[in-house]
């Protein structure tokens, strides 16, 4: 089985992710942030470095989604190939930060790689306003994520909802996580997690 949970930066997929893994038992797959080569460099120059991003990304992800469906376990994954292709990569274009050629590139490459995997069991999808989002970011203090402007939050949460309205490729459950606290609050945690036995056991 997996599961999948998508979101903007800062709407919390990492806690929830980790949260769920220890309640459910699954093994955690998360967003390789720590020992990304273009991170750093893309936040202070990102027209030079995005398309080298995007792609060490789609890299990353893609040999992922193959290796959870290999391993046959249960599995929760921190953020999906699809926000890359549909929601990043997009928008830098739009921004005029990525290229056409480099864009056009890297879209052909997603192709590729989307008609080889299978998407989740289940996305769960945390969707969040741009202050909640903020107040999030400054929070955890990473330093590279000090540049990030509200503009383009605000740009990616847009591309979010248009993609999420789309969605068509599985089970999706959508939490509004402006008002839930499921790392310090045991019930909002709960409330989350009856949600997803619900959609993973098909009751209504």
């Amino acid at each position: 089985m997996h599961i999948a949970v998508a979101g903007n930066i800062g709407a919390g997929k990492t806690s929830l992710t980790q949260s769920l893994a220890k309640h459910f038992k699954w093994e955690p797959h998360f967003e390789d942030v720590v020992d990304n080569p273009y991170l750093d460099d893309f936040y202070h120059q990102m027209e030079r470095w995005s398309f080298n991003l995007q792609i060490y990304f789609l890299n990353s992800r893609f040999r992922q989604v193959l290796q959870i469906r290999e391993s046959g376990k249960k599995i929760i994954q921190d953020r999906t190939i699809y926000e890359d292709a549909h929601i990043f990569a997009p928008n830098l274009h739009a921004m005029g930060l990525m290229t056409n050629r480099d864009f056009q590139n890297y879209s052909s490459l997603f192709e590729l790689m989307e008609s080889l995997v299978a998407p989740p069991d289940l996305l769960i999808y945390l969707r969040s306003s741009i202050p909640n989002l903020v107040s999030q970011i400054h929070k955890r203090g990473r330093e590279y994520e000090n540049t990030i402007s509200i503009d383009y939050l605000s740009r990616l949460n847009e591309r979010y909802e248009a993609w999420i309205t789309g969605y068509n490729k599985g089970k999706l459950l959508i939490i509004d996580v402006d008002n839930l606290d499921f790392v310090n609050n045991p019930e909002d945690l709960g409330f989350v997690i009856n949600k997803i036995n619900a959609e993973i056991n098909g009751l209504f």
